[in-house]
């Protein structure tokens, strides 16, 4: 068995690996970095030319790890795809998005690094997807297979449609066992309930390391964010203020509703508040609605779209009516990136005090939303425009720490759970896979840690 990190492994962006197991090559999700454009932001899929590719899987509709798809698919065209169907459903509204916004990034200037694809060559991935029930082993044999190769998707609570895989088959003559954890929750989130994984033990663990260097995730309860949040916007709105909310469209928004849904409910905030969405977001709640009595949920009858909303006002006369009342916008994009609507109301409302700004996710270092965290803790003035130059930032700024990844201590107990003889750090900052390296060879000296380079092929 071999392992190859196809994708960045000093940083969380594109997620792309491919493993030789008992003959059979497969590629483990192939994501594109959120923060490059082009050809830059791909993973470097020419190290694919003297290995062998049989099938692709999919965990999850995240850009960094389905948005390389379209590319892959012209460099292995004969490669099924396999993904939970959740994430089929998603791919087949988020990849076609995906080429219309590079296309518009070049027209606006932003970029002058072409599209990767287009938006024909996405919709037409529709018909080769192959998707799977969760607990309900399928074939991964590729054609030199040296005997049966099975996968078995299991419920990683991410996001809707996660998945990780469990291969199992037969290499060298003896039966050998891989699990991929992919992007995964060992507690449940707003909507989604905690992940499932398979018995132990196994012979390797791929293992996320997202939260690895950040010691406040394991010390923070979701429970108490949400208390937090709750009050937070209680206090903007009854000051008059709008609260903004910025979020990924894909997760983070519908986990967002469903809390504003519980706040009404339990008297929180009023009622009546209006709730602003946008973009693609309403049409990924569609799809969280249309497969709640199929996908694992915490409670099968909420539906997203039963929280009322309002569609972001789109000319100014009616977005001032909106601004001047309490009221709640829940816009992407979620680090408040350039020419989105979370970027762009952040603009208009930063210098006001009634009003209050709260990201709810991560902000990469650099972007846009770590920005103006960082001028709201310094007091220091924000410059959105360089032709406008900086602007106070007196909007009250704060950040409530919700995440769909386990916190580092999870990420070990998964390690106790599972048993595995080796363990491969993936998808994680050089500090948060150190972090994990030291403590699982602390509290398991018995087993292997692997923490790869990209283009590095290691023996598992």
């Amino acid at each position: 068995m071999r392992y190859l990190s196809l994708g960045d492994t000093d940083d969380i962006a594109a997620s792309c690996h491919h493993l030789t197991f008992g003959g059979t090559g497969l590629i483990l999700d192939a994501g594109m970095d959120p923060d490059k454009y082009g050809m830059a932001a791909l993973p470097p899929f020419k190290l694919l030319k003297e290995r062998p590719v049989d099938l692709i899987v999919v965990t999850h509709a995240h850009h960094d790890h389905l948005g390389a798809r379209p590319v892959l698919a012209q460099e292995v065209p004969h490669a099924p795809i396999h993904m939970s169907r959740p994430t089929a459903m998603l791919a087949e509204q988020l990849l076609p998005s995906s080429a219309r916004l590079q296309k518009r990034r070049v027209r606006e200037g932003s970029t002058s690094d072409a599209p990767v694809f287009d938006v024909e060559t996405a919709e037409a991935l529709a018909y080769v997807y192959d998707t799977h029930l969760l607990d309900s082993p399928f074939s991964l044999a590729g054609l030199k297979a040296e005997g049966p190769l099975a996968g078995t998707f299991y419920h990683a609570s991410h996001v809707l449609g996660a998945v990780g895989l469990l291969v199992e088959g037969y290499e060298g003559g003896q039966r050998r066992r891989l699990f991929y954890t992919s992007d995964t929750s060992l507690r449940p989130q707003t909507i989604l309930p905690e992940a499932d994984y398979p018995d132990g033990p196994l012979d390797v663990l791929l293992l996320e390391s997202t939260l690895g260097a950040d010691p406040l995730a394991e010390e923070i309860t979701r429970k108490g964010e949400e208390r937090r949040l709750g009050e937070a916007l209680a206090d903007v709105l009854g000051g008059g203020g709008v609260a903004l909310i910025p979020v990924f469209a894909l997760g983070r928004s519908q986990d967002v509703l469903a809390m504003i849904d519980r706040y009404k409910r339990r008297g929180v905030i009023d009622a009546d508040t209006p709730v602003y969405t946008a973009g693609s977001m309403r049409g990924i709640a569609e799809i969280y609605d249309k497969t709640r009595q199929s996908t694992p949920r915490l409670d099968p009858d909420f539906e997203v779209y039963g929280v009322d909303q309002e569609r972001l006002p789109k000319t100014q006369t009616r977005l001032n009516e909106a601004i001047s009342k309490p009221g709640i916008f829940v816009l992407t994009s979620g680090m408040l990136f350039e020419r989105t609507p979370s970027y762009s109301l952040a603009q208009r409302i930063v210098s006001e005090e009634k009003h209050g700004i709260f990201f709810v996710g991560y902000s990469k270092e650099g972007s846009p939303g770590e920005q103006l965290q960082a001028a709201a803790a310094s007091g220091s003035p924000m410059t959105f425009e360089d032709l406008e130059g900086p602007v106070p930032v007196r909007a009250r700024v704060e950040r409530f720490r919700f995440s769909g990844h386990a916190h580092r201590r999870d990420l070990i107990e998964i390690v106790d759970r599972l048993k595995p003889r080796t363990v491969v750090l993936v998808h994680g900052e050089t500090s948060a896979k150190a972090w994990l390296e030291d403590n699982v060879e602390f509290f398991h000296p018995d087993v292997r840690v692997l923490v790869p380079e990209q283009g590095q092929e290691v023996e598992l």
